[in-house]
């Protein structure tokens, strides 16, 4: 199961992921993603990991994609959210090493 839920505050717009970012649920949250890209405005961004359970290879290739586009502030409470926050940091900073 995976549900995706947009919050929007006054000074920040959330995306809050829950459940298991796995198979055909990245292609939902990659989905959703492209439909929040264009209502992004001057206003933090932030992305609740809190409630996720398990990401592979791919939603990671996500989450790492929407970090570099928008330097989006994670929140975590767990050491595997706080794993999957890291690695989406580290892949940005490791093509950013790559590209100069």
């Amino acid at each position: 199961m995976f549900k995706i839920t947009v919050d929007e505050e006054r000074d920040a717009k959330r995306l809050k992921l829950e459940g298991r970012i796995t198979g055909t649920w990245v292609k939902e949250f990659e989905r959703a993603w492209h439909e929040l890209a264009g209502t992004l405005d001057a206003r933090k961004f932030v992305i609740d990991l809190r409630g996720v359970t398990h990401m592979d290879r791919n939603g990671q290739r996500v989450l790492a994609t929407i970090y570099k586009q928008t330097g989006a502030k994670f929140l975590t409470d767990s050491p595997l959210t706080k794993f999957f926050a890291e690695e989406a940091r580290r892949n940005v900073a490791e093509s950013t090493k790559q590209e100069e």
